[in-house]
């Protein structure tokens, strides 16, 4: 996909809803699954749309694309949402040009987070633009940005305590069983989900707790049983469900239905229940946390929780900005060279036939002047081209400058 990064910046958009405005269940009627994802993929050409990638997580859907309009983005997203367009716009930000770019590099870096510093991000970024790349909407704008973008989140990893502690939604989860669960190590834990937040939720669960009775469902049972293997822990298979959910004292829910998949006619019942669904949209039906002896609780309310890792991310956060400002001049300064690719390639091209004009090889006395030793010739005239573009944007002046550069040195 040949993108003019030159005029890329001017129409790249994000389009978002995020934990900020929106509570988890408006949220969850804009979470795109993978098979919707490829939906989009199919009709973006369709709405105008030249590239693009959609996050969605259980704090954010975004689109981020280059089209003539931030509506190609908003209508092609809200085809395969449950809400509304209506909604969407409603509640949703909007960024353009160098604001679009910064905003993708905060929610890189982790500063855009529900629990600051989640590192988490950075893999579903990646898996989201890994789908679109593989359908052609990654171009060489996107594919740039998002490069520096990861490369800016591994700096500040790696520089700064901003993702330091054991603080995510999964940890948060942990938290807030300790603080309200009496004698959890006789407990039954039930983890509904092993994909990458259940994976980390059942780590989590086996460093923190003090609870040999965890129990993993999936929807794919060979996925449960491989990691109740790696963990020491029990799996069920998917038909148990109903049966494991009335047996469990604490169920944590992380899958990525669509829609509930724990019901609240089966749990009525005298056991004390706490419930967390990390899922979004929400996996457990609402009308359960109405049911006596039945604490439901999501991950909005996981996320209010503060503590002394917190306080410390929080102090990090400068140290972060400071980082992306200088990743986010690079790709800037990247961006701004890009604009010149066209006139540095016609003077290219117009040298070129200078050098095989035939009045030209009749004056010029420099031997072997039709061999490689001109094209060594050309390219340092482009060059030293491009590195004047960078000072001073005078193309025109450049342009007769380079010819006479390389009218000069043919007498070297």
């Amino acid at each position: 996909m040949n993108t003019n990064t030159g005029t890329a910046i001017s129409d790249f958009y994000v389009a978002g809803i995020s934990y900020k405005k929106i509570e988890a269940e408006t949220r969850g009627q804009f979470a795109i699954s993978t098979e919707q994802y490829h939906s989009l993929l199919n009709k973006a050409s369709a709405f105008g749309v030249r590239e693009f990638f959609v996050l969605s997580t259980c704090n954010r859907t975004e689109i981020y694309g280059l089209a003539d309009d931030v509506s190609n983005l908003t209508d092609l997203l809200c085809t395969e949402t449950a809400g509304t367009l209506e909604t969407f716009l409603s509640a949703s930000y909007i960024k353009k040009s160098e604001a679009a770019i910064q905003h993708l590099f905060e929610v890189g870096a982790g500063l855009d987070s529900q629990i600051l510093g989640d590192y988490e991000i950075i893999g579903q970024i990646k898996s989201a633009v890994k789908i679109s790349k593989a359908k052609g909407f990654v171009g060489a704008f996107v594919e740039r940005l998002v490069n520096a973008v990861l490369q800016s989140s591994k700096a500040i990893k790696n520089q700064t305590a901003l993702s330091g502690g054991t603080v995510s939604v999964s940890f948060a989860a942990v938290q807030f069983i300790r603080e309200h669960v009496q004698e959890i190590s006789k407990k039954k834990i039930l983890l509904i989900g092993t994909g990458k937040i259940g994976r980390s939720m059942c780590k989590n669960l086996v460093d923190y707790l003090e609870s040999g009775d965890i129990t993993l469902i999936n929807r794919t049972p060979e996925k449960a049983k491989e990691l109740a293997q790696e963990l020491g822990v029990a799996f069920a298979p998917d038909e148990q469900m109903d049966e494991m959910v009335a047996l469990a004292d604490i169920i944590l829910v992380a899958t990525n239905a669509d829609q509930p998949i724990v019901f609240a006619d089966k749990l009525k019942t005298d056991q004390r229940k706490l419930i967390i669904d990390l899922s979004v949209p929400c996996n457990v039906e609402q009308t359960a946390g109405q049911l006596e002896n039945i604490r439901l609780v999501n991950v909005d309310e996981l996320s209010r929780m503060k503590d002394e890792t917190l306080a410390r991310r929080q102090a990090e956060v400068p140290k972060a900005k400071a980082i992306l400002r200088i990743y986010i001049g690079d790709f800037m300064e990247w961006c701004e060279m890009r604009k010149h690719v066209p006139i540095l390639r016609a003077v290219k091209t117009k040298l070129k036939e200078m050098h095989s004009c035939r009045l030209y090889l009749q004056q010029n006395t420099l031997p072997n002047a039709n061999t490689a030793l001109g094209e060594e010739r050309i390219q340092r005239v482009i060059n030293g081209m491009a590195s004047k573009l960078r000072v001073q944007n005078q193309r025109g002046c450049h342009y007769i400058e380079a010819i006479n550069d390389y009218l000069a040195t043919g007498s070297d």
